[in-house]
């Protein structure tokens, strides 16, 4: 019996995590949907897709606006005949002073790191159901949802919302046949330190974002609830630890890390 190729949906698809996630389900053979705003950079990505996937293609288009996002998984059940894994990993950073944030600026990060989220998963939901073969979503969150660094009050708050709503799907999807799975990344080397409006404190190491491609693989395959990136990782875990029992030294910390 010949198997066919999964149908993976993947948002902010240009660069970073999303880029690294596309490429490797593509490089499976899976065929690859790949999302963002930027024509050029999503070209890139699916040329390197289609050296593995030829059917592999993009799609221009800004989750943030809702009609986008709540079509994606029509599109690529449209184009291609179904549509099995959804990957919410767009998102913007808005590393910035509580006092110097604007109700815009909230409304602008909470658009695109979550409710995007919200919009494309009702629809893969709905969608999946309907599907022999069911499906996964996959939502790439931030350990600053856990532990929140200064200036990050509004990107730690819209990634907070998709954990929990991802953890609420853990009980609304049971035995339906989808699976919702949460990525919870640390430092990684994206370009999204580049794009932040006060310079980030943070000094530490940045890992690459193919850890979180293979993290975003083992969630749609093995059907993995959480998984934290890097696994493992003593920083991350004191991090939680000490925010759990000791924030105070925690908050110090922080602070002698923004000077």
């Amino acid at each position: 019996m010949t198997l066919r190729p999964r149908v993976v949906v993947v948002t902010g698809a240009s660069s970073g995590i999303g880029r690294a996630a596309a490429c490797a389900f593509a490089a499976r053979g899976d065929v690859v949907l790949a999302v963002a705003r930027r024509r050029q950079q999503l070209e890139d990505v699916v040329a390197v897709c289609r050296r593995t996937s030829p059917d592999s293609n993009y799609l221009v288009g800004d989750v943030g606006e809702r009609p986008t996002a709540e079509t994606l998984v029509a599109v690529a059940a449209e184009r291609y005949g179904h549509c099995d894994v959804l990957v919410n990993n767009a998102a913007i950073p808005k590393h910035q002073h509580v006092t110097r944030v604007s109700a815009d600026d909230v409304e602008r990060v909470l658009r695109i790191n979550f409710l995007s989220c919200v919009w494309a998963t009702l629809p893969a939901i709905a969608y999946m159901q309907q599907q022999a073969s069911g499906g996964a979503i996959v939502n790439v969150s931030s350990f600053a949802a856990h532990v929140v660094p200064p200036r990050e009050a509004v990107y730690a708050a819209s990634k907070a919302a998709m954990t929990a709503f991802t953890e609420g799907l853990w009980s609304d999807l049971a035995d339906t046949g989808v699976h919702a799975g949460l990525i919870t990344p640390g430092p990684i080397d994206t370009d999204i330190w580049d794009k932040s409006d006060e310079r980030p404190g943070y000094r530490g190491p940045r890992h690459p974002p193919e850890l979180v491609a293979q993290a975003i693989l083992d969630v749609a395959d093995r059907r993995q609830r959480e998984i934290t990136v890097p696994r493992r990782s003593v920083t991350l875990a004191g991090a939680r630890l000490l925010r759990a029992i000791a924030p105070s030294v925690l908050l110090r910390a922080m602070a002698r890390m923004e000077r």
